[in-house]
């Protein structure tokens, strides 16, 4: 038995696709030799079909003709892709439970969910499945399920990693990622990824999002106290300060606006041929994202230029931006749907500081809520990525 038929057999979690099932040996050298990883099923493996989160895209698209780029660095790099991971249908939700497919078991915390849409990568590596796993962030697709599962994840500065071979969702917020429980792992594959061996810049000061802590729940904030001493300590300077001049929930509604727009002209075709049907919440995702208009998607993109000068001036000269990254712990499996949509458009309001500014940003598993992870989120400026790397190691080996 190979070790990916071993690993699906022990699968008790319900991360892997059986349905998109497809296992490739890496590199016999290589910075990554030896390790395992798990692929969100939105990457293409050439000769075989990308499931997406839905049964219906699934039957009506054929075998991909080329491997992601991303996918295959890392195979070149001597890791061992081991299967696909599952994700939320057409990746758009932030909870991690699939209609078609189920709910992947979140092991920290088995009786809530493990959060989307990397849902099932974040749980592979959570449970001890693989070493590390791929996944995607537009608004928050590794971040939410890295806090949710109690592991590191990253999302990349916008464009520092091609998504060629990826299915497009909203293409300006689009950013590779991945997890992996530890974090000298994760900077190893971060390196690989990003094509950098060099050491990253170091970082200057702390900015504490104080706008971004009072968006939290109390329960939130009081339990990253302590991280945020804790990474104040290895900085050196500590700044208090509000990220957004008009609110996070106005910086939150643009960004829903742009993403709906840019999901919409990916995606209407196929959604309005087909009519496929969707999952509670998906399905009023995609009938709110048909009538937002390209008028009110191009006023929230200007507003979005002021909101990245903004950003871009506050995380000048190497620092480093600390925030909650969900606004609490993971809620329950079944949590009423427009309890979940009022939540998700609340994370949002956090997630979207990095998606209008492309920004990297790590979610570091430093506390915990009535034994629920909950991850402190690290951002810096465009191009940052080893200055976050670097220190997210340092946090969690030290």
């Amino acid at each position: 038995m190979t070790v990916a038929e071993r690993i699906l057999e022990r699968d008790t979690l319900g991360a892997f696709c059986h349905h998109t099932h497809v296992a490739i040996q890496g590199a016999d050298a290589g910075a990554l030799r030896g390790t395992t990883f798990g692929v969100k099923d939105l990457y293409h493996i050439a000769g075989h079909r990308t499931g997406f989160g839905h049964p219906t895209w699934l039957a009506t698209h054929g075998p991909a003709t080329r491997t992601a780029s991303i996918v295959q660095r890392l195979l070149d790099s001597g890791a061992s892709m081991v299967g696909k991971t599952q994700t939320d249908e057409l990746a758009y939700s932030l909870n991690g439970e699939n209609q078609h497919y189920g709910t992947p078991r979140n092991p920290r915390a088995p009786a809530h969910i493990p959060g989307g849409s990397s849902s099932g990568s974040a749980v592979a590596v959570a449970g001890g499945l693989v070493d590390f796993a791929l996944g995607s962030d537009t608004a928050g697709s590794v971040r939410v399920p890295a806090s949710y599962c109690g592991v590191l994840g990253m999302r990349v500065t916008h464009g520092a990693v091609d998504m060629d071979g990826a299915i497009p969702f909203a293409p300006s917020f689009d950013a590779p990622g991945w997890f992996a429980r530890d974090a000298v792992l994760f900077e190893r594959v971060g390196r690989v990824l990003l094509n950098d061996d060099k050491p990253g810049r170091r970082p200057t000061r702390l900015l504490q999002a104080v706008d971004a802590f009072d968006h939290a729940d109390p329960a939130a904030r009081l339990a990253l106290s302590p991280a945020v001493r804790r990474v104040a300590e290895r900085v050196g300077t500590l700044q208090s300060l509000r990220v957004s001049d008009v609110g996070l929930d106005a910086w939150m509604n643009d960004f829903r606006v742009i993403q709906a727009f840019e999901i919409w002209n990916s995606h209407r075709e196929w959604v309005s041929t087909l009519d496929p049907g969707f999952g509670a919440g998906i399905a009023e995702r995609f009938r709110w994202a048909s009538t937002v208009t390209a008028s009110e998607a191009t006023a929230a993109s200007r507003r979005r230029v002021e909101i990245r000068r903004r950003i871009d001036e506050m995380l000048a000269d190497d620092a480093v931006l600390a925030m909650p990254t969900t606004v609490g712990p993971a809620p329950l499996r079944g949590t009423p749907t427009a309890d979940l949509e009022a939540w998700r458009n609340r994370c949002i309001g956090l997630l979207c500081v990095a998606g209008h500014a492309g920004l990297p940003q790590i979610s570091v598993p430093l506390a915990t809520v009535d034994d629920r992870p909950l991850g402190l989120s690290l951002l810096a400026a465009r191009g940052n990525d080893m200055l976050l790397l670097e220190l997210a190691r340092t946090l969690c080996t030290s």
